[in-house]
């Protein structure tokens, strides 16, 4: 019995250590304690006003929320900052009278990411995705705030696993 405590013991406590290598997002540890997230901004070819604004605060959250990192506007030693570089309409489907059924929008974002205390983890990269919609539906309200939400979940999400979770 008393053996069996002692085992019980020691699993509980290696258990317990290990969790301070990796966390349950996925983000290996960085030697850093702050970031910072420099405004993007929008040189897409067609603008969609405020979707700059968007996409930096969700870069902001996303970091925020599965990292234990700090949030600085200054001298962060890990620097996300880049542009807005595509955001783009195009068809996808066509029905039988030669109209589009479907459309996809695109947005592509440059990324440069530098960490301060590991040059090796520095990277500029381009992130991309889209969402498909009904041609007959106009992409405004609603309708463009959930396709934003779903690119910018999906674009924030592959910088997050690109600069800390190295996937």
């Amino acid at each position: 019995m008393r053996y069996l405590i002692l085992v019980f013991s020691i699993a509980i406590t290696l258990l317990v250590n290990s969790c301070g290598i990796y966390n349950f997002t996925g983000a290996k540890p960085v030697n850093a304690k702050t970031f910072q997230v420099n405004y993007f901004q929008n040189n897409a070819p067609l603008i969609e006003p405020g979707i700059e604004r968007t996409f930096t605060l969700e870069l902001q959250d996303i970091i925020q929320s599965q990292t234990n990192l700090n949030l600085v506007t200054q001298g962060g030693e890990l620097i996300y900052e880049g542009e807005i570089v595509d955001y783009r309409i195009t068809p996808m489907t066509a029905t039988a009278d030669q109209r589009a059924a479907q459309n996809r929008l695109t947005i592509s974002v440059n990324v440069r990411f530098s960490n301060r205390n590991s040059e090796d983890d520095d990277f500029e990269k381009r992130f991309s995705f889209f969402y498909d919609f009904d041609a007959n539906e106009q992409l405004v309200g609603s309708q463009l705030t959930t396709a934003l939400d779903v690119i910018f979940e999906r674009i924030t999400q592959d910088i997050f696993n690109e600069s800390l979770a190295k996937w």
